[in-house]
């Protein structure tokens, strides 16, 4: 079982640019994801093709479980 943490953020065209972060810390202290978030938006280091990252839309864990089939 896989889990990341997904941070969403829209950037000056109006879309949705992510950050995946592997093996995220549970539960997620959602206080301390705002300020992270706020400091990336302020440091401005990330830029998608359509533009910088403008505002937070939201974060997310996806959870994916992956089953290896053996085929010999």
């Amino acid at each position: 079982m896989a889990k990341t943490l997904e941070l969403q953020f829209l950037n000056t065209a109006g879309k949705t640019v992510k950050i995946s972060i592997d093996s995220p810390v549970e539960p997620v202290d959602q206080t301390a994801l705002n300020a992270a978030m706020d400091q990336i938006l302020a440091a401005n280091i990330f830029i998608s093709t359509d533009g910088d990252f403008v505002a937070k839309k939201g974060a997310r864990i996806i959870d994916r479980n992956v089953t290896d089939i053996s085929l010999g």
